[in-house]
């Protein structure tokens, strides 16, 4: 039994993160960060959880970049192949479940 108050959650730096459960090769974990990460293409799906602040996810579809603002409560849903980045204004809290050793 775990509670894990989300907006309490900080780091010493950008995109750290605190695990919160392994099942069957997923992974979910609790990032916080207070600038962009990196493009990057993931080896499987990704679920991306704003729980707190607002980030902007930029994404290419067909060539073209796309940007889709998220707010608390927002969720994006990166497929296969999807390349995108994520640029938080300000710091954000942010739930990812990915399969587990993906970028």
């Amino acid at each position: 039994m775990k509670v894990i108050r989300s907006r309490e959650f900080t780091a010493e730096r950008a995109w750290s993160a605190l695990p919160i459960a392994s099942m069957n090769g997923v992974t979910t974990r609790l990032h916080w960060t207070d600038a962009p990460y990196k493009w990057h293409v993931n080896d499987g799906e990704e679920v991306f959880a704003v729980l707190d602040g607002t980030v902007d996810m930029h994404y290419r579809k067909d060539g073209e970049e796309h940007v889709a603002e998220l707010r608390t409560g927002d969720v994006f849903f990166a497929g296969v192949g999807c390349e995108h980045v994520a640029h938080p204004r300000g710091a954000a809290r942010i739930l990812v479940i990915e399969k587990e050793g993906s970028v």
